[in-house]
């Protein structure tokens, strides 16, 4: 899925009118109409409806919603802001079905169950209590500056408020992408956001959860023209994205066609880390796993992971030398390997003259974040996996998620690697500068050795031979299918590392079912 920008949506919008055909106001109905529909499925007809509309199309879409909702016998207000005395031409068709609705439903009862007020000057807003249900449409994606003045403070309102609030496409006030320049208080705070076609590239920064809430793709049938015009890195990693993506394994697969991994983990103390990247990596499908680990290790090893073949450091604590690891398919050097002097030159060597696929994780990149001039060596198309604080040894401290991400696809386009944000929405930056967001995982994946797992995972794919990008994208995808499998299980609280591991069976047979 494609996430494309505030312009591009545009262009959108503007194709699938020309092309379906459909008119603007038909294609607004249409939008309005899911929108009304998520309401209805969610809150029943008791429940009291403010709608603050604005101006433009957002407003158009806020009426029309206000409009179904009334035929569905719905309590409706309705504050329509028309400061200018100028409204959008579909806004302002929207208002006068209002108003005629409005009309009908007078003389058919004798009622009106839907009241618009038109602000033109002064406002004195409505109390909002807790029972009410706000839907936010002052304004949507063609935003361009921050909120002021009256607008700002009727956002203030109802975020002061304990209504619960719902997003038409965005939250008033947010930016589609960019918010590094936005006043981030005069944005509405959603806590559901019903967004048209796409997500929108701010809902996957975390400081922007406060605004954006839950957030669900509503599909209006939005066509996009697929043209220069629409190009864009940003995607979104969806089940069917994957699925095409895991290889059908041979009756005649044998361990030696399979791949033949390498993982470089471990240090004095620091066993389980091995233990659960082992454990992951066998469970992903690899033929042979041979884990190089100090001497300390063995015993733990043994017991715990008797399928994989163990390589002994020379040393009894620590990765201390590196050595010749071009026989094996993919290496994997980092978790809990520590960052003693041994190990920060053997780290180096190691990466420096291993030509396989490799992902490079953990205390490998503290270590790169200690000798940033080091990533110049690393080999093109390797895999770093990093989540927010080892990130920020690679590229520095940012001013928002936005900066972080830009930083991050230029690390990845100027060394030609594949870099993993970890995280909610983990992000796959790929040489190229693509940027491709996860769909799965969830908070109980916030966990020590979750990351030991993910890996795993990566290191077994690449080992049987997917292309490093592909690997990332599907591995990424697994451990939060894994993770999503044991929170359903159990609970957010409750999971552990291992239950991602248990898990991964269940990962593999779900993503196998159309």
């Amino acid at each position: 899925m494609k996430i494309l920008s505030a312009t591009q949506l545009n262009l959108a919008d503007a194709y699938t009118i020309e092309h379906e055909p459909i008119s603007s106001t038909n294609l607004m109905e249409r939008a309005s109409r899911a929108i009304a529909d998520k309401i209805r499925s969610r809150w029943n007809s008791a429940t009291p409806i403010k709608v603050f509309a604005g101006p433009g199309n957002n407003g158009g879409d806020a009426l029309a919603v206000a409009r179904m909702l009334g035929e569905s016998n719905y309590k409706v207000f309705v504050y329509l802001f028309n400061i200018s005395g100028s409204l959008s031409p579909d806004c302002q068709i929207n208002k006068q079905r209002l108003m005629d609705f409005q009309e009908v439903k007078l003389n058919m009862l004798g009622v009106r169950n839907v009241e618009l007020m038109e602000i033109t000057s002064q406002f004195t807003p409505p109390k909002l209590e807790e029972e009410d249900l706000v839907l936010d449409g002052l304004f949507g994606t063609g935003l361009t500056r921050p909120l002021n003045g009256g607008f700002a403070s009727v956002v203030k309102y109802i975020n002061a408020s304990p209504a619960t609030v719902v997003a038409i496409d965005v939250p008033s006030g947010l930016m589609c992408e960019d918010n590094t320049y936005n006043v981030m208080n005069h944005i509405v705070k959603a806590d559901v956001t019903y967004t048209f076609h796409a997500p929108k590239l701010a809902f996957f920064f975390a400081e922007n959860e406060q605004y954006v809430g839950e957030w669900e793709i509503l599909d209006i049938g939005i066509k996009d023209p697929e043209n220069e015009e629409t190009r864009t890195p940003y995607h979104f990693t969806e089940k069917k994205d994957v699925q095409c993506m895991l290889k059908t394994r041979s009756k005649f697969s044998h361990k030696g066609s399979v791949g033949h991994a390498l993982l470089i983990a471990g240090k004095k103390g620091m066993a389980g880390a091995a233990i659960l990247s082992s454990k992951a990596c066998m469970r992903s499908g690899v033929g042979k796993l041979t884990v190089h680990t100090p001497e300390s290790n063995v015993d733990v090893m043994l017991s715990s992971v008797p399928e994989v073949v163990l390589d002994v450091d020379v040393d009894a604590n620590c990765f201390s030398q590196s050595f010749d690891a071009n026989e094996y398919d993919a290496m994997a050097i980092g978790p809990g390997i520590g960052t003693a002097p041994y190990t920060v030159q053997a780290f180096i060597e190691q990466v420096s003259m291993t030509k396989c696929p490799m992902v490079i994780d953990a205390d490998a990149l503290n270590i790169l974040g200690s000798h940033r001039g080091w990533i110049t060596q690393l080999p093109r198309r390797c895999i770093l996996t990093p989540h927010k604080k080892e990130l920020f040894g690679l590229i520095s401290t940012t001013r928002n998620s936005y900066e972080e991400l830009e930083r991050t696809r230029e690390l990845a386009v100027r060394q030609q690697i594949c870099i993993i944000i970890k995280g909610a929405y983990s992000a796959v930056v790929t040489p190229d500068g693509n940027v491709f967001f996860n769909s799965t995982g969830n908070p109980g994946m916030a966990t020590a050795g979750a990351g030991d797992v993910l890996t795993g995972i990566i290191l077994s794919l690449l080992a049987q031979d997917y292309a490093p990008e592909t690997a990332s994208r599907l591995g990424v995808y697994l451990h939060g299918l894994a993770g999503d499998i044991a929170a359903d299980e159990m609970c957010y609280e409750s999971i552990i590392s291992s239950d991602l591991v248990d898990c991964l069976p269940k990962a593999f047979k779900a993503l196998r079912i159309p």
